[in-house]
């Protein structure tokens, strides 16, 4: 795989979108106690923002980006869960460094459940450090950063 088979979501992908995102993220529930933010997300609003980048067809993964003046936000990144171990997520987190490169941006920003423990072991290994933990509402969110060279 490369990164010219990651393409820009259309509305016509929407329905896979949310049903990828549903499928990677359910199972954090009962864990968490709470619906994932992503599962409650406007596909349709972010597609049509441009936020939403696919992979395969049919659509196995996908990310959810917002560019802001000094970083790029990763909203979301989600996996089908019969293409996990196939570097499907590899391929979605070195085209989020490659399209925050293409934007200007030295950084990417996300976070992630600190309950989602999964996540927080995978994000240092790509780079991603720390920054805070911090409790949003019902979230309780550890805050990464990654400086691009």
């Amino acid at each position: 795989m490369t990164n010219d088979e990651i393409r820009p979501a259309r509305a016509a992908d929407v329905p896979a979108v949310k049903a990828v995102t549903d499928m990677a993220y359910q199972p954090y529930i009962a864990r968490i106690g709470v619906v994932p933010q992503p599962m409650e997300a406007d596909h349709m609003a972010n597609v049509s923002a441009g936020r939403v980048f696919v992979v395969g067809e049919p659509v196995t993964g996908l990310v959810v980006v917002e560019a802001h003046e000094d970083h790029l936000f990763l909203d979301s990144v989600a996996v089908h869960p019969d293409a996990h171990g196939t570097g499907v997520g590899r391929l979605l987190l070195a085209f989020v460094d490659a399209r925050a490169r293409a934007l200007g941006l030295s950084e990417v920003r996300l976070y992630t459940n600190a309950l989602m423990w999964e996540n927080r072991k995978l994000y240092p290994r790509y780079g991603y450090e720390v920054v805070e933990r911090r409790v949003d509402g019902p979230y309780d969110r550890v805050h990464y950063r990654k400086r691009l060279s």
